[in-house]
């Protein structure tokens, strides 16, 4: 539920940690704007408030062509019933209706398509099909603005099926020609140098960009990511049913702005929603900084605006912890690389570094664990691996953001080899579940000066629901 007055106060003041958590729409104009729009305050008893963009379209209003909506930051959530949601609108981000089902969805997130529709609403206010279909339309909207695409390619990279329902839905809820659009904006998000298409990604300040790209530098898989310059590149496949698109991505902070800039090359244009989507999750775009740190209070002081970082594939990191048991960061590091150069696939790229793209589940759910125990792996986590392929590869583990926690840390602990530390630090960054704790872990308990885990545990409750960003903090402390 929204305040009107607290909404209306935020507006007035263009308060930048309010942007993404409400919007504004305009009675006498019907437009709806972010509330950092630099247009004219509107007189309070115009305006009407609502928690995201699609609930806005339902009520017959269009985006904003001067604070465009459709940039505005995310939002998270821990609540049970929101968390529901907040999973369907993530996958619906990342594509998941497109080419599927609500049922399909709602079979993906164990829960009923009907229960889905009820928490879906409650949270939203709009069918998960009416927020589709205005994610698809604010999609386009951002294509036709900033790139040089053309209105037929713009459809089909969208999710539209037909370029005559794109131009007809579109001049309907928007009441703009897609042409007219075009041929106004100012396309200047061609990357000249690579040739790839250039967004920006806004997050709400302030955001240790620095802190997250040491820790992201630190684990980097050698040919599949890379680091440096205040930059990070990496190879990426999505897959869509039986589609595959593969190609890369450069990730950098924007200048003058709060926002990440993205370059994706143009391979992968035909799943750019899945992209964005997922720079977003593993760049913790929606999180909430002030919120964040009045809970963890103190620890959080010293790094303000410090992030957790996601993953690009839920099985890539979930090997990765599994390497990293009981060794260094630095040696987890080495012979991933070897992993990923064994059994990855070769792309070409504009960066020497990047040149990989990491193993699927079922590229790795047959191979004989002593081929991996080769590369410099325990026998024991080789098995390990081989296990947590299969059960991904038939469908017993879920490692998205979708996922259900409760249901993956018990999917997890199941296979031999994954403890309760290295199914949580899959949960917090896979799944992106902000409570996760490993709180077993040798440099909390440094960082905490206390041998005790069960002691660590009980400390964590008052960083709750958190307890993923209190674990950053404390590790920060120790680098």
């Amino acid at each position: 539920m929204l305040d009107s007055a607290a909404c209306y106060a935020a507006l007035r003041a263009r308060d930048l940690r309010f942007d993404g958590r409400f919007f504004v729409a305009v009675r006498t104009t019907r437009v709806y704007c972010r509330p950092i729009c630099t247009v004219k305050t509107p007189k309070r008893e115009n305006c009407e408030f609502y928690t995201n963009a699609a609930a806005a379209e339902a009520r017959g209003h269009r985006p904003c062509l001067r604070c465009r909506p459709e940039l505005a930051p995310g939002s998270s959530s821990v609540d049970a019933g929101s968390r529901l949601a907040q999973a369907a609108a993530s996958a619906i981000g990342d594509g998941a209706l497109e080419g599927g089902s609500l049922a399909d969805l709602a079979a993906a997130l164990r829960t009923t398509d009907r229960h889905l529709r009820r928490a879906f609403n409650a949270r939203f206010g709009v069918s998960p099909i009416a927020y589709a279909q205005t994610h698809r339309l604010l999609l386009a909207k951002r294509l036709l603005t900033d790139t040089q695409l053309s209105v037929t390619q713009v459809a089909y990279a969208s999710g539209f099926g037909s370029l005559r329902r794109f131009n007809a839905l579109f001049k309907q809820r928007y009441r703009l020609n897609p042409a007219n659009l075009r041929a106004r904006a100012q396309t200047t998000s061609l990357d000249s140098q690579f040739d790839a298409m250039a967004f920006t990604l806004a997050f709400r300040p302030p955001y240790d960009w620095p802190s997250l790209l040491a820790f992201l530098g630190a684990r980097t898989i050698c040919g599949v990511e890379e680091v440096g310059e205040g930059v990070y590149r990496r190879a990426l496949r999505v897959e869509r049913g039986r589609a595959v698109s593969s190609g890369w991505i450069e990730v950098s902070f924007a200048e003058g702005a709060p926002a990440l800039r993205v370059l994706v090359s143009g391979s992968l244009l035909s799943v750019i929603s899945s992209v964005l989507a997922r720079v977003e999750h593993v760049m913790d775009l929606a999180a909430d900084p002030q919120e964040i740190a009045a809970v963890l209070g103190p620890i959080a002081a010293r790094r303000p605006g410090l992030r957790v970082p996601g993953a690009f594939d839920g099985f890539e990191v979930a090997v990765r912890a599994v390497i990293g048991q009981q060794i260094s960061v630095k040696g987890a590091r080495t012979i991933a690389g070897r992993f990923a150069e064994a059994f990855g696939t070769q792309i070409a790229t504009p960066f020497a570094g990047v040149s990989t793209l990491f193993p699927r589940a079922r590229d790795v759910a047959d191979v004989n664990p002593d081929r991996i125990a080769a590369l410099g792996i325990i026998g024991a986590r080789a098995r390990t691996i081989v296990s947590l392929a299969r059960a991904i590869a038939r469908g017993e583990l879920d490692l998205h953001p979708r996922s259900d926690v409760p249901a993956t840390l018990r999917a997890l602990q199941a296979i031999p080899g994954i403890g309760e530390w290295t199914a949580q630090y899959i949960v917090m960054r896979a799944v992106g579940w902000p409570d996760a704790f490993p709180h077993s872990d040798l440099g909390l308990r440094k960082a905490l000066h206390e041998n005790d885990p069960k002691r660590v545990l009980m400390a964590g409750e008052a960083w709750r629901p958190w307890r993923a960003y209190a674990t950053m903090h404390l590790w920060h402390r120790l680098g």
